[in-house]
């Protein structure tokens, strides 16, 4: 997405459901960066977990100034 290169993941939760995450790293030149977003929330389905994670990734992405952890 831009100058960012996001990655989203599922996982399997032991209780069935599946969890999402993210990672978001931006390109070398103005020093490089990589983060990983992790959340709480759990979806029915992988896809539903997947889509979370590409909707949050692509909102990280969109921020003209990322937050930084």
């Amino acid at each position: 997405m831009g100058k960012y290169l996001v990655s989203p993941s599922t996982h399997q939760a032991p209780n069935g459901r599946f969890g999402a995450s993210f990672s978001f790293q931006r390109s070398p030149g103005n020093g490089s960066y990589c983060r990983v977003f992790r959340f709480d929330k759990t979806f029915a389905s992988a896809e539903a977990a997947r889509i979370f994670a590409v909707t949050q990734g692509w909102l990280q992405s969109s921020m003209p100034k990322p937050p930084v952890c």
